[in-house]
């Protein structure tokens, strides 16, 4: 491969190690050096970052992507009434080709707001993976596995996976990993929670999965087998470093001693919780226990959007309200759960995260000379709580650059809208 040199030159730079000012050279994928000043001479790409804040990436660890053509579509319902009579029926008409258009149309609205890797749980993964291969980002992608009891749902779903996992792991140079996603406690038997199980050990693979998000689904468990579901998934061997589990809003303070015991990482999604009213995740008391948290958006069906940094502010706010202490959640730590942990999370903390030699070069460059930005003061706090998505300005997944002063470089904007507006009139006039 013929290398390839990117220098980001005068940019004010923040990650979880603080704010500096420097450069930084890209060669290929990577980055291979960090400092106040690097040459531009015999450099392939020069990007003047003066006046803009250089950030890793944002790593959105749960979300599912083809639900952007379900935007709008149920909104201001309850969870089980929104799955049971909006969400599963339009799911029951999906095929590959609508959840290439979703998952590409979520991939533009990514790259716009700074997020380059995303943990994915849905259906038609091979054809989600195609869209990520496409876009440039990078991407953990499940097969959302439910069997509610059925022996040859269940064998289905296995099937699937296996699938999955042969056709898709280690796919765009690697930018593609494949995870293993059952739903959730109440929508999964035992016995596929222990196939899952065997299959992780086995393959080396992540496990996504939903787990007590709302009362209800506590309730369902604990009358099922007599465990909070975290419980249960400890009592019957599922839970390890492996794990990241969506939602965690209603959990015993037992049940924060095993995810901590068991290396179990969190993803937390305030908007979600907030917008269906499923509750408050305890995200202090997690962290100040020592459990990996994460952020994610949850799909665009239910958020209504992938906008990460939108998500740090109505994480830090909400944690704030939680415990009626305005120094709850500060900015610095809701930028380290969209960066760092992020990474943690996906078992991606020594490629993406931040910014040092030797990692993947996954950036997003802000513009802060924006009317909402001013007085530029304090680059964390005013990412957090004053900025935007629309305020990125430019983004590199694997040192390619996927948008360039706001213009898109890897899709068509245009043609991934007309696609997905197509996509979804199909899909709900059969519903």
């Amino acid at each position: 491969m013929e290398t390839k040199n990117t220098l980001v030159m005068d940019a004010q730079i923040l990650d979880a190690h603080g704010l500096r000012k420097g450069s930084l050279l890209i060669e290929n994928d990577k980055i291979i050096e960090v400092s106040s000043s690097i040459s531009p001479a015999g450099v392939d790409k020069v990007i003047n970052a003066q006046g803009k804040l250089l950030i890793p990436g944002l790593v959105n660890t749960h979300t599912h992507l083809s639900m952007t053509l379900f935007r709008g579509v149920a909104d201001d319902l309850k969870l089980e009434k929104w799955l049971n009579d909006y969400i599963w029926p339009l799911e029951a008409h999906l095929n590959g080709e609508y959840c290439y258009a979703g998952a590409l149309l979520g991939c533009v609205e990514m790259i716009k707001s700074g997020t380059t890797t995303f943990n994915d749980m849905y259906f038609y993964m091979d054809h989600v993976a195609e869209a990520v291969k496409e876009a440039g980002l990078r991407a953990v992608i499940s097969h959302g596995m439910i069997d509610f009891d059925d022996e040859e749902k269940r064998k289905a779903e296995i099937k699937e996976s296996k699938r999955i996992i042969k056709k898709c792991h280690g796919g765009a140079d690697g930018r593609i990993r494949v995870a293993l996603g059952p739903h959730s406690p109440y929508t999964c038997s035992r016995e596929l929670l222990e196939e899952v199980r065997g299959l992780a050990d086995e393959h080396g693979l992540l496990i996504h999965i939903h787990v007590a998000e709302t009362e209800d689904e506590v309730r369902q468990v604990k009358e099922k087998y007599g465990l909070g579901p975290f419980a249960y998934l400890d009592d019957i061997g599922f839970l390890g470093e492996d794990v990241i589990a969506a939602h965690a809003v209603w959990l015993s303070s037992s049940e924060i001693h095993i995810l901590r015991s068991r290396g179990v990482k969190l993803s937390h999604n305030p908007t979600s919780n907030m917008k269906l009213a499923s509750g408050v995740s305890p995200v202090e008391e997690l962290l100040e226990c020592g459990v990996c948290v994460s952020l994610g958006t949850d799909g665009p069906a239910s958020n209504n959007n992938l906008d990460m940094i939108e998500e740090m502010k109505i994480a830090a706010l909400l944690q704030k309200i939680k415990s009626m202490d305005p120094t709850s959640l500060g900015a610095e730590k809701v930028f380290e759960m969209a960066t760092i942990n992020g990474a943690a999370a996906l078992g991606m903390v020594d490629e993406i995260g931040t910014i040092e030699v030797g990692k993947k070069a996954d950036l997003a460059l802000i513009n802060t000379r924006k009317c909402n930005l001013a007085p530029w003061r304090h680059p964390v706090s005013h990412l957090v709580y004053a900025a935007s998505g629309c305020d990125v300005e430019t983004v590199l997944c694997d040192g390619e650059i996927l948008m360039e002063n706001g213009k898109l470089k890897s899709l068509d904007e245009k043609y991934v809208i007309e696609l997905a507006e197509s996509a979804a009139e199909e899909l709900t006039s059969k519903a």
